[in-house]
Formats: structure tokens, sequence, C-alpha cells
């Protein structure tokens, strides 16, 4: 699995970036994707790497999302986030086209310019699944704030790095508003911060990128002795805000990350067991198979 740079990420769209963009300190553009089909000779299929920028996109037309090891199929329009720690693939259905999408990197809402930290934000946690189909009326709202993008983008105005941060929140706010209450307005007490550390430790570790990276907390002792408590009450805690015990979502953490392994790259089943922490591979096809009820090779031989 490549990563690719924002300067990548412009050689795939057969663009360039503005001198003024350039002097800016952390990086931030916007695109229409009419506007872009024009310059591409083909649909711009967004290859399944890491990305070392976030990009919120605005789009309508028929399109597939693979997100992990989830597919989702998009009919109409919909609101998607797209984090550096999460690879995804997209893949156009159809020539129609619309909408907007921009690109920025962590520097642009640095904390002293935005006053937030983006990876504390709900809509960049992990484990989510931010890809919102919405309404026609939610389209032409959140479409009003890309067009204020764009043309400010253009403008003279001396403050207009600072206004197009206000409205990247005001869409991530907005996307933040469609997830699930129990999710948008989390608790801050002890528990639930202990629970937000566990996740934060687990996904630390993924997306793996090479066969000689490898897990090191795999166990709810490893990651118990990380947080500094006993294992029985870090069992007891995530059993009480997520229903599953700490080995259960490590486990379905570990099977996420194999079933995008043996899709998305050509490693052979034993260097995906080593980089997962299995020190054998009868070790892993066991674990594998008791969470998929398949073999790894049969799951790899499964049809996208």
């Amino acid at each position: 699995m490549e990563t690719t740079s924002i300067e990548q990420f412009y050689h795939e769209i057969n663009a360039t970036i503005s001198k003024e963009i350039a002097r800016e300190i952390g990086h931030f553009n916007v695109f229409s994707y009419a506007e872009l089909a024009v310059t591409l000779k083909e649909k711009p299929i967004m290859p399944y790497n890491k990305r070392t920028y976030y990009k919120i996109s605005l789009i309508t037309g028929k399109n597939t999302a693979e997100y992990a090891d989830k597919v989702i199929e998009i009919e109409e329009s919909a609101l998607v986030f797209a984090t550096p720690k999460v690879p995804y693939h997209w893949i156009p259905k159809d020539e129609r086209q619309q909408g907007y999408f921009c690109v920025f990197t962590d520097d642009f809402l640095a904390r002293n310019k935005s006053g937030v930290i983006l990876d504390d934000l709900p809509i960049f946690q992990p484990g989510g699944l931010p890809i919102f189909q919405i309404s026609p009326k939610q389209r032409l709202e959140i479409e009003r704030i890309f067009e204020k993008m764009n043309k400010e983008l253009s403008s003279d105005y001396a403050y207009k790095y600072d206004l197009l941060r206000n409205y990247v929140l005001e869409i991530i706010h907005y996307g933040q508003k469609l997830q699930p209450k129990s999710i948008s307005n989390p608790s801050h007490n002890a528990a639930t911060r202990i629970t937000s550390l566990f996740i934060e430790l687990l996904e630390r570790q993924f997306p793996v990128e090479s066969p000689m990276q490898r897990l090191q907390l795999r166990t709810a002792n490893d990651f118990a002795e990380r947080l500094a408590v006993h294992v029985n009450h870090l069992n007891k805690l995530l059993k009480d805000n997520t229903g599953k015990t700490t080995t259960q979502v490590i486990s379905a953490r570990i099977t996420q990350e194999a079933k995008i392994l043996l899709k998305q790259t050509n490693w052979n089943i034993s260097e995906i067991a080593y980089s997962l922490g299995f020190e054998e591979i009868a070790h892993f096809s066991n674990f594998f198979k008791k969470q998929t009820k398949l073999s790894p090779n049969n799951f790899r031989s499964l049809p996208l």
C-alpha cells in the first residue's frame, strides 16, 4: 500500500499548485468535479492508498467507495470525509459527476489557527464511517459553503485563509451533526476517556504499510499495561461503552486489517501473518477462519 503526498495528488489530477497556495503555512485548495472532468481524459479513480492530506467531498453521481473493509454504493449525493489515518478507494460509476471537494493538510487547521485538534474531532475518530448519503436540500446547503470557498480562494482579501478555515470547520460541523447522537455528542467522563485512549492506541498501529511493520499491542494485557489500568477494569469499561470485550475489539480490528491486506496487497499469507503479530501461519489462518468462517486464501479469491 503506497502513501500519496499532496504533490502526487496534483499529479493524479493533472494540476499544479499555485505559487500563492504554496506560500501558505499548511495547504488548502478547492476543486469542482465538473471542471476537473474537463481536464482529465479518464474518470478520476482514486487508488486504494493512504494519503498525507485530508479531503472533504460533496459529490453527486453514482460511485462506489471502499473505506477500510467496507463497500458503500452511492446512488445520488454524498458528503465524504477522508483522513490520512484510513486508506480508501473511490470508483466513479457514471459520467455524471458533479459537486466539489477540498483538500488540506493538518497544518492548515493547526490548533493555533483554528482552535481545534483535527484528530480529536468526532468526524475523524477511528472506527467510524464518515460517508453520508444526503438529501437534495442538504446538498444545496453544503454546496453553498463550497461555492463561498471557491469564490474566496480567488479573492484578494488579506485574511481569506482565516475565512476559508471557518468554511472548512462549518462543513466539518455539518458532517458531525449527521452522525448518530452518541458519536457527535460524546461525554467526557473517565470511562469514556480511557475507552478513547484505548481506541487511539489500537488505531495508531494501522494501516500496516509494509511486511516489516509489526503490531506491538495485540492482547488485552498489552493495552492495560500501556494505559496503566487493570485488565479487568479495561474490559468492563469497553463492555459498558462498546458492548464488546477488549479482546473482541482487538480481534475485530485485526480482522479488518487482514481483509484489507488480503484484498489490496500482493503480500503472501506468511508476510500478512507476521505483520499482524502472528508467529505461525497456522495461528493466523485459525484466527481468520474463526472470525470470518473463511480461510485467508478463500477470502482473497472472492471477487470484489
